[in-house]
């Protein structure tokens, strides 16, 4: 199965989505066109050649197959540029040639009900990325040397990470006992007064597009760290915008990932009500109900920069809102740099204490 992948009209060469222009971008002759002109673009060369053919059995040995290695199933594409084999994961969706270098997209695997809804573009560039990470990484006195190497930071990666927007409409009832204490003096004596209330709370709200992320490889408190999205910028899923990017499809459907957003719509449902029960001494909830129903679910590619590293033999991942520049990071410690601060301390400290001794003889 061939993959689908966005060339210059003009002269042929590849043609990537660039954040910064928010265009398709020509590198070779700096070409510039619109996501939707490009789009429309190839949808005319597809009436004019019909593209929509059944695989004969020879092109089906010749173009795709697929084969469990590891502990993963993989599937080969064939690359447009160069005709080179694409080896990719079952849930990879969008990648590059690892021959020719091209920007590929699986279009089987963005089609039907993998097809996402919306999108989010880029809008922070891969230069900016790196500055990011390079100004994050010089903030750590103890940040290991590796981490700062031209090799680490060129391995930053832009993917498109996929995500389940919900809509919810939510009711809450909420009963408390409530008390109000105040004092006075009178005399040698102090009183205190307490007052005792029952506050009672129904509260009706909705919460709309609450993202859930349903990839397996993303750990769900990065992503979760990473919000949030400007739903501004929300656009129309088209396959133009993954070209120069990675993309993956979802791990897990709407259904498994419900739990995770309901639980999120409980905590902020309940959250309104009690911030409405204030100006009050103790307040103790005794009764509570919840009901929620959800409206609507969408499929969604939201854009992160990551960096995967080793150090001591230990994962660490730097991710970053590839929209707002927002970082969640781990930052390990050179062992090696900070047994050189604490030697350059306790020298320090000896050295001033041989000039006291010093005055005081």
């Amino acid at each position: 199965m061939d993959t689908r992948s966005y060339v210059c009209p003009n002269c042929g060469a590849p043609m990537e989505f660039d954040s910064g222009l928010q265009k398709m971008h020509c590198s070779h002759c700096e070409n510039t066109m619109t996501v939707d002109e490009i789009e429309n673009y190839y949808r005319e060369l597809d009436r004019q050649y019909d593209h929509e053919s059944t695989l004969t059995e020879e092109d089906d040995v010749d173009g795709v197959f697929e084969e469990t290695a590891g502990t993963g199933d993989f599937k080969v594409y064939r690359c447009q540029g160069c005709g080179a084999e694409i080896l990719t994961e079952e849930h990879t969706a969008a990648t590059f040639c690892s021959f020719c270098g091209r920007p590929s997209m699986m279009e089987d695997r963005l089609t039907g009900q993998l097809m996402p809804s919306v999108l989010i573009p880029f809008k922070i560039k891969k230069e900016g990325a790196t500055e990011f990470y390079t100004a994050w990484s010089k903030k750590g006195l103890l940040t290991p040397s590796k981490l700062k190497s031209q090799a680490t930071i060129e391995k930053i990666t832009g993917i498109y990470v996929p995500f389940w927007l919900y809509d919810y409409n939510a009711e809450i009832q909420v009963s408390a006992k409530c008390t109000r204490t105040r004092s006075e003096t009178r005399g040698d004596y102090r009183y205190v007064h307490t007052d005792h209330f029952m506050a009672e709370r129904d509260i009706e709200t909705e919460y709309l597009k609450i993202p859930v992320d349903a990839s397996e490889k993303m750990p769900d408190d990065v992503m979760d760290k990473l919000e949030p999205f400007s739903y501004s910028d929300l656009t129309g899923f088209e396959m133009a915008f993954l070209s120069g990017y990675y993309a993956e499809k979802y791990n897990y459907d709407s259904n498994q990932m419900a739990p995770r957003a309901e639980n999120r719509v409980r905590q902020y449902v309940y959250q309104a009500a009690m911030n409405t029960i204030n100006g009050y001494s103790s307040v103790t909830v005794v009764n509570r109900h919840t009901k929620l129903g959800r409206r609507c679910v969408k499929y969604a590619l939201l854009p992160v920069w990551i960096l995967n590293y080793k150090y001591k033999n230990k994962d660490y991942m730097f991710a970053m809102n590839g929209q707002t520049g927002k970082i969640v990071a781990d930052r390990p410690i050179s062992t090696g740099k900070m047994a050189g601060w604490f030697s350059g301390i306790l020298l320090g400290i000896f050295t001033v204490l041989q000039l006291i001794g010093r005055f005081l003889i």
